[in-house]
């Protein structure tokens, strides 16, 4: 009885876990418009799950996600390729939550290079 009962609470609780990893790693929590914003790079981290850069904008300060490690890695963003107090466009989805600052990068520009993190998604307006 407790192992069943340990067997199922474990079941559960992995479930819950890669459904929320899931929910995020998708497309489902952003807006479908793409906006674009200006900011200043104060933090970068390549590697699992999402690289990603915090930035500073007039708005305030913002996350954004980029492609998993080999889209960014094959989009050419690598370690180097940014430094903190770099300014940076980003072309992206926000989130749909508003009292997030989370913006899903489709690109990124730093200092006239563009970073195609998904090339397939970029609508230019």
């Amino acid at each position: 009885m407790i192992k069943t009962a340990w067997i199922t609470l474990t079941a559960l609780a992995a479930t819950l876990l890669l459904s929320n990893a899931l929910a995020h790693h998708g497309w489902d929590w952003t807006n479908d418009e793409q906006t674009e914003m200006t900011g200043t790079i104060t933090s970068i981290y390549i590697g699992p799950p999402h690289p990603r850069l915090e930035i500073t904008t007039d708005d305030g300060a913002w996350t954004v996600d980029l492609g998993n490690p080999r889209q960014t890695r094959d989009a050419g963003f690598v370690e180097g390729s940014a430094a903190v107090g770099d300014t940076v466009l980003i072309r992206g989805h926000r989130s749909a939550d508003n009292s997030e600052k989370l913006i899903k990068a489709v690109r990124a520009t730093i200092d006239g290079r563009q970073f195609d993190f998904y090339p397939d998604l970029i609508r230019e307006d």
